[in-house]
């Protein structure tokens, strides 16, 4: 397994939006994106630096593994 990355939550959400996630909305520090096929919705921190918890569970409900992702940033 590789090791994952230190980015911020924008830097995520653009790495997202490469697979179809768009920005729906935002409450507070939160980004909801969303996308249509196959349907999915995700919700990003929008903080400086995402924890990696916080970073891999957001991977995992992308139906992503680490390295598809990285492969996107």
């Amino acid at each position: 397994m590789s090791s994952l990355p230190r980015i911020s939550g924008r830097e995520c959400v653009k790495a997202l939006s490469k697979v179809g996630y768009v920005l729906r909305r935002q409450h507070g520090s939160h980004m909801i994106l969303r996308r249509n096929e196959p349907f999915g919705q995700l919700v990003v921190p929008d903080h400086k630096e995402l924890d990696r918890g916080t970073l891999r569970a957001i991977i995992r409900q992308a139906n992503l593994n680490v390295n598809e992702f990285t492969k996107l940033l």
